[in-house]
């Protein structure tokens, strides 16, 4: 599927889809969405990608191998539980930060939020990976 509309259409369409499954991640601790959904979208992005523009414009597009970011992604998620316990509580309870970026401004940070941006980087590595290995095989 090689034509001139879906070559143009595609990149617009591609950046599109990797901004709102960042939207999804992090709208995921309070509505509908997280780690796993938003990386849904973001692999189909990038399979989409391929599809029209071939494997090596994908690669270039993603700088690290799709399984190295997997891995990060795994590495990322089990670090969450590890903070944890040395906060000497059950593995994978949440813990809550509310550093002060300016004077009166909060960013909540927190681990489930490491984990689900964990999930999201398996997620999307592990399928770009397979749909960057069927689209070599034709």
């Amino acid at each position: 599927m090689n034509t001139l509309i879906l070559r143009t259409i595609v990149p617009l369409l591609t950046s599109l889809m990797v901004i709102y499954s960042i939207v999804v991640l992090l709208a995921g601790h309070n509505d509908p969405g997280g780690g796993f959904i938003g990386g849904l979208i973001a692999a189909s992005a990038f399979a989409l990608y391929g599809i029209a523009c071939g494997v090596a414009p994908v690669r270039r597009a993603l700088y690290f191998h799709p399984i190295s970011i997997a891995a990060f992604g795994m590495f990322l998620s089990a670090m969450s539980g590890v903070i944890s316990l040395y906060k000497d509580v059950p593995f994978l309870t949440g813990i809550w930060w509310f550093p002060e970026i300016a004077k009166g401004v909060e960013v909540p940070l927190s681990t489930p939020l490491m984990f689900d941006i964990g999930v999201w980087l398996v997620v999307v590595g592990s399928l770009v990976t397979i749909a960057l290995a069927l689209e070599e095989k034709e």
